[in-house]
Parts: structure tokens; C-alpha cells; sequence
């Protein structure tokens, strides 16, 4: 993924009509698009091949299973058009090697979880989030999720990971995270869902935070 605006759009609206519209009015402000469940299972995989056209889309898929159903799994997204998924690591290295390995068959990306965003998210994930990263390292990862909403855990992970992987930071609008400060704490790209397409002006939306974060 070329690093342009820093910024990913997290499309979770849940049909095809609105989707497209969204993504094209903002297409020029975001360096990726990200879907996840709400959208597929709403409209199939192949919304993927015709978001791709407008962005690279990162399948947000959480991946979480035992090895050989997440090579299935991520065998079925690249096959769809995603340039990434992104997976879980607390299932294990195996797991994860099991995605690591499909992406490089596919010339695509991974990007593993360390901590999510939400307030419950530091409850399982804060003990082992470091080691998620460090793991993340080791298996060859294109980069790791941190959340945007606590910048201090995105700094405390930029220092595990160094500058060898990427950090995708969701949180920013609706959770309550800031932009600006998540660049600043070691993010390479903020994900952004409701802020943007909940907007009346999509497009406008999306200038604005890449204005604040002057990337």
C-alpha cells in the first residue's frame, strides 16, 4: 500500500449501491479501503474486485482459526481481489505463519491485531498485545493494528515492531480518537469509518482529517 494521505477508509455500511458511492466520492483522499463483515455478508465477496478498481482493500476479516482454515480463508480474499487481510495472533504462530505464508504465494499483505480499539479491548488484549507484536516480527507481518484511540499503546508498539512493519490505527471520529496524534504516536495510516461515511459530505469529511494530520 502506497502511503499517500495516511488514511483508510473502514467502509462498514452493508450495501453495494452505498458503498460504491462512498468510495468514489472519497477515492482520492484515501490510500485504502477497508470491508469487513457488515459489507460482504451483505453484498458477497465480490464487492471486493469492484471496490479494488477505486482503492486497495484490506479484508477485514479478523482472522482467527487454526491454521489450515486460515490458509483457506485467506486464499478465498486474495483470490477475491484484496491486496490484505487482516488476522488475529492470539490463536498462535502457526495460525498466523499459515497467512504470513498464502500473502507472499499472493504477493499481498497481512496486518495482524495487537489491540483493539474499543474500551473491552484492553481487558484480554493489553497483557499480550507486545507479544502479539514482537510475534508479528517473527512471522514476517506486513504490519500490526493499534489502536488510535489509546496513542500511548501505539508508541509502546512502535518500539516493539520498529520501523521494519506498519501500524493501521483504528479509533479516530466516533471512538474518539485523534488523527493528529496517532501519526505522531508511530502510526503510518489512521482507519476512519462513521466519521467519513455517516457524513453528508463523504469527500469533505475525509479532506478534513488528512488536513489534520498533515501527513
Amino acid at each position: 500500500m502506497e502511503k499517500k494521505n495516511c488514511l483508510i477508509l473502514a467502509l462498514d455500511v452493508t450495501d453495494r449501491e452505498n458503498a460504491l458511492r462512498i468510495a468514489n466520492e472519497v477515492s482520492e483522499y484515501v490510500d485504502s479501503i477497508k470491508v469487513g463483515y457488515p459489507l460482504v455478508l451483505g453484498e458477497g465477496l465480490g464487492i471486493v474486485k469492484e471496490l479494488a478498481e477505486l482503492a486497495p482493500v484490506i479484508a477485514d476479516f479478523k482472522v482467527a482459526d487454526i491454521p489450515n482454515t486460515d490458509r483457506l480463508i485467506c486464499e478465498q480474499v486474495f483470490k477475491a481481489g484484496a491486496d490484505a487481510v487482516i488476522t488475529h495472533g492470539f490463536t498462535g504462530r502457526d495460525s498466523l505463519d499459515s497467512c504470513v505464508k498464502v500473502a507472499k504465494e499472493y504477493g499481498r499483505d497481512v496486518y495482524v491485531v495487537t489491540e483493539m480499539s474499543h474500551p473491552g479491548g484492553v481487558e484480554f488484549f493489553r497483557p499480550v498485545a507486545e507479544t502479539i507484536a514482537k510475534m508479528a516480527v517473527d512471522a514476517g507481518a506486513t504490519g500490526v493494528v493499534a489502536p488510535a484511540t489509546r496513542p500511548e499503546r501505539v508508541r509502546d508498539i512502535r518500539k516493539i515492531i520498529g520501523n521494519d512493519l506498519h501500524i493501521i490505527s483504528p479509533g479516530v471520529g466516533a471512538q474518539g480518537g485523534s488523527a493528529a496524534d496517532v501519526i505522531n504516536a508511530g502510526a503510518d495510516w489512521v482507519i476512519v469509518g462513521r466519521s467519513i461515511y455517516n457524513s453528508d459530505s463523504p469527500a469533505d469529511a475525509a479532506m478534513k482529517i488528512c488536513n489534520d494530520m498533515k501527513c
